[in-house]
């Protein structure tokens, strides 16, 4: 399933409006994928959800043995600089 995040990843990065998008998988939790994205805007992250790569991506999904998939979303007010 890596190496389909790592296309679906190079893809969705190479679409208008994207500012980040990264998905990892937990060292701690065997088959669990983190995903995090940004979008300059919900027209771009439309048009994202609609792109043939992410369908396909999705699709894969019973392949890979996936069985669940949970999603929330952040509404970020502010960012703050840690370090």
């Amino acid at each position: 399933m890596l190496a389909s995040a790592t296309t679906l990843m190079e893809a969705t990065r190479a679409e208008e409006g994207c500012l980040d998008y990264v998905m990892a998988a937990d060292p701690l939790i065997p088959g669990l994928l983190r995903l995090f994205e940004r979008w300059e805007n919900e027209e771009h992250l439309g048009a994202h959800r609609a792109a043939s790569h992410s369908r396909t991506f999705q699709k894969s999904f019973g392949d890979c043995g996936v069985s669940g998939v949970s999603i929330d979303r952040y509404e970020v007010a502010s960012v703050t600089k840690l370090l």
